[in-house]
């Protein structure tokens, strides 16, 4: 075969594998709805973050860090200002890398599109599991650059994170071209490299970062998340917990959103490091925030919710006038604020009592490997004041 033919055959084959490429993966995506448009009262600067995780075999240490670090990384964004103005924060969660995701959709699956609802994201995470596969990181940015709804404000802060440990050149897309296509819609590329550092180079880890205008960053995934324990901790988690009563399920699945902000309650509290503490923390936080399903965040969003058919709203509010139901949702407005307010200033002791105890750490001693969540906190901070947030 001549080398002419040959290459038609090459492309003839490739041609489909990168159309395919532009679409978007269908698989277990029940919610393709893009996310709700900024307002013309809602001028608070937007976030937006992709995760990409690899779940292939080797990367169970991965997602553990992740779920116990992701309330961290809120808590993060929760402290930043532009002009004043905390932010509005929309997460994307991707997996890749995993032999039962499709062969046809690059061994890749979008989990969640980009939502302000933080407590699916975290629910999502709960239920990754892993397996063996090809890790095809140029085609996860690819799609995730073309198929997600980023702004197009050019102040927003838009950044992808891709986790893995396999070489950044596998798969049909070029990395190269996908990390670039990704800068030129205004989206910083992170890499995070599970292992050796020297693998992460050679891997073109690094290289991909320094084309995305990123940071690469270099983890032991199988390390166990660092905690501090504080005399504010078991106080803050109750505060946490005590929050959910305020909280009133409306609509075809408020009821079943109320339990999982439950049950993602009791998984914090279980997973390694701060996560219960972090959870309660970011609860009390405005990026907690759950008007698709809560009366009282409706009403504070400006939804008519207390004018729905009983059978739209809690038992609570069934048989009331429309008087009687706004005075219960105020009690509980204040009520939460209150709760919000008295965890917001534990939060504050519980810094303030962390960054004591490292003063007291010698100043040789090792700093503890950093996971996941860690170089995504660096990341966050350092791109963020380069679009003009304070932390």
């Amino acid at each position: 075969m001549n080398r002419l033919v040959l290459a038609s055959l090459v492309a003839s084959l490739l041609v489909p594998t990168l159309a395919h490429a532009r679409k978007a993966p269908l698989a277990d995506d029940h919610d393709r709805r893009p996310p709700p448009p900024i307002t013309a009262n809602d001028e608070r600067p937007l976030v937006q973050v992709a995760l990409l995780l690899d779940t292939s075999g080797s990367m169970q240490g991965l997602i553990e860090q992740t779920k116990a670090q992701l309330w961290q990384i809120v808590n993060e964004l929760a402290t930043a200002r532009r002009d004043g103005k905390p932010p509005r924060v929309q997460v994307a969660l991707y997996e890749y890398g995993k032999d039962s995701l499709p062969r046809e959709a690059g061994f890749l699956r979008r989990i969640v599109p980009l939502t302000e609802d933080l407590d699916r994201v975290s629910a999502e995470l709960t239920k990754l599991t892993t397996n063996g596969g090809d890790e095809y990181c140029g085609r996860a940015i690819h799609v995730a650059t073309h198929e997600l709804s980023w702004s197009k404000d050019p102040r927003a802060l838009k950044m992808i994170f891709i986790a893995g440990n396999e070489p950044f050149t596998q798969g049909p897309v070029k990395y190269e071209a996908a990390v670039k296509a990704a800068l030129g819609k205004g989206i910083t590329v992170n890499t995070i490299h599970c292992g050796d550092e020297h693998q992460g180079v050679a891997g073109m880890w690094k290289r991909a970062a320094t084309l995305g205008d990123g940071r690469f960053a270099v983890i032991d995934h199988n390390a166990r998340v660092a905690a501090v324990v504080t005399p504010h901790d078991a106080e803050l988690e109750r505060l946490g917990r005590e929050l959910n009563g305020t909280y009133l399920g409306y609509g075809r699945g408020g009821a079943e959103k109320k339990a999982r902000q439950a049950e993602l309650d009791e998984a914090a509290s279980g997973a390694m490091g701060n996560a219960g503490v972090a959870r309660a923390a970011a609860k009390a936080s405005t990026l907690y925030k759950n008007d698709d399903w809560d009366v009282v965040d409706a009403v504070k969003a400006g939804k008519d919710v207390l004018s729905f058919e009983d059978a739209e709203l809690p038992a609570e509010l069934r048989g009331k006038s429309k008087e009687e139901k706004r005075k219960e949702v105020e009690g509980l407005a204040t009520e939460r604020s209150a709760l919000q307010g008295k965890i917001a200033e534990l939060e504050s002791r519980r810094r303030a009592f962390v960054a004591n105890e490292a003063k007291k750490r010698p100043a040789a001693a090792a700093p503890a490997p950093a996971a996941a969540g860690d170089a995504m906190v660096d990341a966050i901070r350092e791109q963020g004041k380069a679009k003009g947030f304070a932390f």
